[in-house]
């Protein structure tokens, strides 16, 4: 029997093409798959570290005129985290706020010094947060580039092409004639998406205003927060 070598090497090239599209497709949704994980983690100490930093110097200061003072001196663009319902709580307070001592000689110097200690654990978690921010965004262009890379070397559609002429080999969905319409559908379902942005599943938090360059400022809040509401916290 004959063998025609151009179409055997046709066939060869073709099924390596094809090979290779879904071996790259494979490896990339696993890497969009651990950028997915590392996201729900980081969502995971967001919401307790500075989430919780934010809900406590809220509390404290539960006035929003002073909410909204502590944010400008802060760096803070907005009020993140911010519920009314939760602020204005006494049980929530009382959870969040659990174990926490203050210390100082009189109950103004005492509720100065924990909205201090929770500005400085702000400052830290939210700078924590952004490298770790920065390294999810580095990953996620990562994993576009390399898409974007891939497909300026391979053709989908010389790809599709190959599939469909394929009679056999478990593929006779795509050797039947398509629907009108099936052609665009086969190709939206074979291209390979770039992650989502990553702000837009984690909040963005500007640099915030180091310690030194708002103590000031942060006890004056203090005083002012413990003047208009003088019997919500009960510090020991």
């Amino acid at each position: 029997m004959d063998i025609d070598i151009s179409k055997v090497m046709t066939y060869e090239i073709r099924k390596e093409m094809a090979e290779r599209y879904f071996g790259f497709r494979k490896l990339i949704e696993e890497d969009k798959a651990a950028l997915a994980k590392a996201i729900r983690r980081q969502t995971i100490t967001v919401e307790q570290t500075v989430c919780i930093d934010l809900v406590r110097i809220y509390t404290m200061l539960k006035d929003r005129r002073l909410i909204d003072r502590f944010l400008a001196i802060s760096g803070l663009e907005e009020a993140l985290f911010y519920d009314e319902y939760v602020v204005s709580s006494p049980t929530i307070r009382a959870k969040i706020f659990a174990g926490i001592k203050a210390g100082g000689l009189t109950r103004s110097g005492r509720f100065t010094r924990l909205l201090l200690g929770c500005y400085e654990l702000l400052v830290d978690h939210v700078g924590r947060y952004r490298e770790k921010f920065g390294e999810l965004l580095e990953e996620r262009e990562l994993i576009k580039e390399e898409i974007e890379l891939f497909y300026r070397k391979n053709d989908i559609d010389t790809i599709l092409g190959f599939l469909r002429s394929l009679d056999g080999q478990g593929n006779e969905m795509l050797a039947a004639p398509l629907p009108v319409g099936g052609a665009r559908i086969l190709k939206e379902k074979m291209e390979v998406l770039p992650p989502a942005p990553v702000e837009s599943h984690l909040p963005l938090f500007p640099p915030l205003v180091p310690m030194p360059g708002i103590r000031k400022e942060l006890k004056k809040l203090a005083q002012q927060a413990l003047k208009e509401h003088p019997h919500d916290f009960v510090l020991g």
